[in-house]
């Protein structure tokens, strides 16, 4: 099943189903409101859907109460935010959270692949093409999956480059480090950090060999650099099932996996959800 059939069978669940955030889950990520961070608020009712600078928010009862759980981009401004929540009764509630401030240090790589860093116009078509296909995948919402907070670490690894980094490509800046490096010898198994769909595979301009894992809801997980992937579009993964090898393909300085979480279509730090 390709990426289009995946995306379109979500939409079609998610017109089919019921809006009510009808899920219960085990555990909340870590509430943390700064630029790259995720607010997790508790909404005092029971809304049917929920929205945050455009884009669908996740709801989902904890311990008998309602919570929006959002993702905050890291370019976020600080203060006070809004979002909407949309009522069984049809009227429209704005609850607020305050974002504070977090500083993201600078981290400077050399990159002996030029084209890596300053692209020429064909590769430049292809990117375009990559990130639109990606773009899409980020924004699908399968309301058939529970979403899981709590995940394992994909790979045993250290961690080499945290999320946030304000990034500089020989000597040129770039946009901020959107995931979490691990840095291992190559074709060191990957797992699947929790349950989920994979929802695309392919080998990227940038990325190298990567997997975008559904886990519902709006929760999506991606994997860069791969040497090898596992599993096929469609396939149904569960928490340590192995979906690849470590590897340095696209973008990369040596062998580690690029690991990076998305909530409603936003990069978040991924070190809000580990458990080990």
């Amino acid at each position: 099943m390709g990426l289009k059939q995946l995306l379109l069978s979500g939409l079609l669940l998610s017109v089919i189903e019921p809006l009510c955030a009808a899920i219960s889950i085990g555990s909340l990520p870590d509430s943390s409101m700064v630029p790259g961070g995720v607010a997790v608020v508790p909404t005092g009712t029971e809304a049917n859907s929920g929205s945050y600078r455009d884009e669908r928010i996740l709801l989902a009862d904890f311990d008998g109460e309602q919570y929006a759980i959002i993702g905050i981009p890291l370019n976020a401004s600080i203060g006070t935010h809004q979002f909407a929540l949309e009522l069984a009764d049809g009227r429209r509630e704005l609850l607020q959270f305050s974002i504070e401030d977090k500083e993201y240090v600078e981290q400077h790589i050399t990159i002996t692949n030029e084209r890596q860093v300053n692209p020429n116009a064909d590769d430049m078509v292809r990117i375009n093409r990559e990130s639109a296909e990606m773009n899409r995948a980020f924004t699908s919402w399968d309301n058939s999956q529970t979403p899981v907070f709590g995940m394992r670490a994909p790979v045993q690894g250290v961690r080499s480059s945290s999320f946030g980094l304000k990034r500089f490509f020989n000597g040129q800046p770039r946009n901020p480090h959107s995931g979490m490096d691990i840095a291992a010898d190559e074709g060191t198994p990957i797992y699947a950090p929790a349950p989920g769909v994979i929802l695309t595979t392919g080998n990227y301009f940038f990325n190298g060999n990567t997997i975008i894992l559904d886990h519902g809801h709006g929760l999506i997980s991606l994997y860069c650099h791969m040497n090898t992937i596992d599993v096929v579009a469609g396939t149904v993964v569960d928490t340590g099932d192995q979906i690849g090898k470590v590897g340095q393909t696209g973008r990369v300085t040596g062998p580690h996996l690029h690991w990076s979480i998305n909530l409603n279509n936003t990069r978040v730090d991924p070190a809000l959800f580990l458990v080990d």
